[in-house]
């Protein structure tokens, strides 16, 4: 008699558990990569299309003055990730020390590399991820495109392509050559009646910018620059991609299960002379490699917005789609419910740090640092390490979204009061890392 209460309470507590992973929705994050805030349709750029995100800002709650926390690849996302700035995660750059005298491609075959590596991988193993967390709920997750930080599975994440090489080796297929390890995913998901959790992070729009003919032709009389029309023919390239996936959502009857956010890992502005990014934008601490607009889309459960205006951040996603699907943030994590009008209206600023793009010192963050910054009512502070040669800058972004004119001599009593705020954020002179 026993055996048999036993036995009908496991089953009961098996299908209440199949039941509740059903009912949890599904979540996809979309991260463009190297790519400015305005080349949207939805941001109101005159030349660039972008149909299928534009749908998805129709339908969703867009905020279009997000911030990725750094300018860089690698710690913009470890931080997506894990909803923690560099400087607590400790991935602040791209590589390990690169010696004196030393080409890259020379380094990276060498004992010293592989080791830098493996320090930047276990740090992201000590510190909470998306798909750690979310396994609490019993969500599968796959990573697919960019990833830096060795197997798929260092994140958390149970299915993945990287193998653990810079960039993201077999993951840096998606989007660019198939998309079929999703639909693969999708199915295995269906199959185990389980949540899902997919990173979707293709090499999109960023170099090498080779757009099939049929983009490439949409701008190349747009723009006297090839390099240009190239770089926009991959932002139409990546856009197509992300209808592919948000159709594959709908075939499969999850668009309502599902909740779909989209952000960029940081900006992009485009050499008009060569294939390279012009100043003020990738690795900078300025909009132009800071700005992103961020969109979060559950259909039939968040009312859909596009005037929301108020400064937020990359980090803030973490939190908000934990609480979705009713867990708590880790106490690391200092973002916000980006669903939670209050906390988004009342928020002061928001901050960020720009590193060197190869690692100074891989367990000391401060010695990596070139610049802080804050955002707070329109103004832009930027402060750089002592080390830089430039000054203290000061930017009104409402009058000045591209950063021209540094107010910070005409405006030194608002520096002084900005200074404190961002000192409490993060200051390097007091650093325990």
């Amino acid at each position: 008699m026993k055996t048999k209460i036993i036995a009908v309470l496991f089953f009961i507590v098996l299908s209440w558990t199949l039941v509740a992973a059903e009912e949890q929705p599904n979540i996809v994050l979309i991260i463009s990569d190297d790519q400015h805030w305005g080349d949207y349709g939805f941001m109101g750029h005159s030349v660039l299309k972008t149909p299928c995100l534009d749908r998805l800002a129709e339908q969703g709650l867009l905020f279009t003055h997000g911030y990725v926390p750094a300018s860089l690849c690698c710690p913009s996302l470890a931080s997506l990730i894990t909803g923690q700035y560099p400087h607590q995660h400790h991935i602040t750059s791209n590589d390990p020390p690169l010696p004196d005298g030393m080409k890259k491609a020379e380094f990276y075959k060498t004992q010293a590399y592989r080791e830098g590596r493996n320090l930047m991988i276990e740090q992201i193993k000590k510190v909470p991820t998306l798909p750690k967390l979310l396994a609490k709920r019993g969500y599968l997750s796959m990573q697919t495109g960019k990833w830096w930080l060795g197997d798929y599975s260092s994140g958390g994440f149970t299915h993945g392509m990287t193998k653990g090489g810079r960039h993201g080796d077999d993951g840096l297929k998606i989007g660019r050559n198939t998309m079929q390890p999703i639909s693969d995913f999708l199915d295995l998901a269906a199959k185990e009646k389980k949540p899902f959790f997919l990173w979707y992070a293709p090499m999109l729009p960023h170099a090498p910018h080779d757009p099939a003919e049929q983009f490439l032709n949409n701008y190349k009389d747009k723009t006297d620059s090839i390099y240009q029309a190239k770089y926009w023919g991959n932002v139409e390239r990546f856009d197509q991609t992300c209808g592919q996936l948000l159709d594959e959502l709908d075939r499969r009857g999850l668009t309502e299960k599902t909740i779909v956010v989209y952000v960029c890992d940081n900006g992009w502005i485009q050499n008009q002379d060569n294939h390279r990014f012009a100043p003020k934008s990738k690795q900078s601490p300025y909009d132009g490699g800071l700005r992103t607009p961020i969109i979060i889309r559950w259909t039939g459960h968040i009312v859909p917005n596009k005037n929301n205006t108020n400064s937020v951040s990359s980090l803030d996603i973490v939190p908000t789609l934990l609480k979705l699907v009713g867990l708590e943030k880790d106490i690391s994590q200092p973002g916000i419910d980006l669903l939670d009008s209050n906390a988004v209206e009342s928020r002061k600023a928001v901050f960020g740090e720009c590193f060197t793009h190869d690692f100074v010192d891989l367990l000391r963050s401060e010695k990596n640092l070139r610049f802080r910054w804050m955002v707070a009512d329109g103004w832009k502070l930027i402060v750089p390490q002592p080390a830089e040669k430039t000054g203290i800058e000061l930017y009104y972004l409402p009058d000045d979204p591209n950063e021209t004119k540094n107010l910070a001599e005409s405006q030194q009593e608002r520096v002084k009061l900005m200074l404190p705020k961002l000192n409490s954020f993060y200051d390097p002179n007091f650093s325990n890392n």
